[in-house]
């Protein structure tokens, strides 16, 4: 360099014209003339907000935002609409819901003849033989008052194999091609953690299979999507999310090829929210082996903690209870995972730095998964490991000590939320490593999915 300026000297002048540019900041979007819920005890309502590159800028009266806008700046008038902040979804599936939008029949109808004629009409624009594949079936929400079975699926689609979800996600309902397919038949056992259900009358299949029966329909339908398809399913998903004041979404078991999903719409500019990824057991292996760890990512897409499952679904009856269900003297429900299954994931991901989520839904997988995270934490402590419980409404334990949430407020949060959410439980108890046996009722809302 000349005039006795070093390099190092050079460089620092520029980085500090990064840091303090010549031309200040100003907003590029502004919102004003509105009714603006900011969350600020000291400012709850404000009538205009400033944006820059995505993030609030300032906020105030009319005039003082106005005040900042530079020539060229786009000005909405909302004519005194509300402006409410993005909505978190704490329990989602975002990437494999955006994948059956793409693919299957929307079953949330009201009636099992309208799921039966919906399938009818896939099945006549679908080559002979192949699947005809279903979503969102929600027994509780038909007017006949009962499940669908083997024989209503037979008679609506006999020539294909048939396969419908249930909108929880625990259970599943085929016809007879399907479960032949599936090499399932009556001298079928049940696998560890599943269920087969048979008519208790005759023995003979249902057409239902619960928990880890599903794996059996899992290995039979072909799974096609190609790499762009998965990127379509979250463009599709982040459409629908953004319609309804969704902003950030938590996937709440994800895979690598989620992951990659989630990164390719980001990069294409199709991803509308922000995506807290949780990994599947299943592949903790291999995530960590490639130095994979909970909060690797940025504001848009970020590895979540690990998942486990403990138990089934309430709404389903999978969920694993220390009393039978209603009308059924001998079900208690399944546990899917046992709890040195729980504890051995567990310690991989905990050591490993992960953090970890467990559906637990039921009292008994509720208290399964807690022992495992006392276990956890007292012979590795962690400073706040975060540990996590998902869709879990029927009880919660809160710890003898709080930080900062006293039991109080523990009962005031968990009584005000509309339904138990992973972010009411986990504000209250899940950084802690003790947990007390008092329990409190959580609310649930009607025909909340889990």
């Amino acid at each position: 360099m000349t005039n006795g300026t070093t390099r190092g000297e050079f460089l620092g002048t520029l980085a500090a014209f990064s840091l303090f540019p010549l031309e200040q900041e100003k907003p590029d979007l502004i919102l004003h003339n509105g009714h603006i819920v900011t969350m600020n005890p000291a400012e709850p309502v404000a009538e205009a907000v400033a944006m820059a590159r995505g993030r609030f800028f300032a906020v105030g009266k009319n005039a003082d935002v106005l005040n900042l806008a530079a020539p060229g700046v786009r000005k909405m008038d909302l004519a005194g609409k509300t402006v409410l902040p993005g909505f978190i979804d704490a329990h989602s599936h975002p990437a494999d819901a955006g994948l059956m939008h793409l693919r299957m029949v929307d079953c949330d109808l009201r009636s099992i003849s309208a799921i039966q004629a919906a399938l009818r009409e896939r099945a006549a624009k679908t080559p002979p033989g192949e699947w005809v594949l279903g979503f969102k079936y929600d027994d509780t929400k038909t007017e006949d008052g009962r499940p669908l079975s083997i024989t209503d699926l037979d008679a609506a689609v006999p020539d294909h194999p048939v396969h419908i979800q249930h909108r929880g996600g625990h259970t599943s309902y085929s016809n007879s091609l399907a479960f032949r397919k599936a090499g399932i038949d009556e001298k079928t056992l049940d696998p560890p953690g599943g269920k087969i259900d048979r008519d208790p009358a005759t023995g003979k299949l249902s057409g239902r299979v619960a928990e880890s029966a599903n794996a059996y329909f899992e290995k039979a339908i072909p799974h096609n999507f190609t790499r762009d398809d998965h990127r379509e399913g979250v463009k599709l998903i982040s459409k629908m999310l953004a319609k309804t004041g969704i902003t950030s979404a938590h996937e709440a078991q994800g895979s690598p090829e989620d992951l990659r999903a989630y990164q390719d719409a980001r990069d294409s500019g199709d991803l509308l929210f922000r995506a807290y990824c949780l990994i599947n057991y299943r592949y903790i292996d291999a995530m960590i082996a490639a130095g994979n760890r909970t909060g690797l990512g940025d504001e848009w897409v970020r590895v979540g903690a690990m998942k486990l499952v403990c138990d089934g679904s309430i709404s389903e009856r999978t969920a694993r209870l220390s009393t039978p269900y209603e009308g059924r003297p001998n079900d208690n429900g399944i546990l899917v995972m046992t709890e040195e299954e729980l504890y051995t994931y567990g310690r991989k991901a905990h050591l490993a730095g992960w953090q970890i989520g467990t559906h637990a839904n039921g009292d008994v997988g509720i208290d399964t998964t807690l022992r495992v995270y006392e276990r956890l934490q007292k012979e590795s402590p962690r400073h706040d490991p975060r540990f996590r419980l998902a869709a879990s409404k029927r009880w919660a334990r809160f710890p003898r000590r709080s930080q900062p949430t006293s039991t109080t407020t523990a009962k005031k949060c968990a009584t005000t939320v509309p339904s138990a959410s992973t972010a009411c439980l986990r504000c209250a108890a899940f950084s802690m490593p003790a947990f007390a046996r008092r329990r409190l009722p959580i609310t649930r809302r009607e025909n909340s999915s889990p």
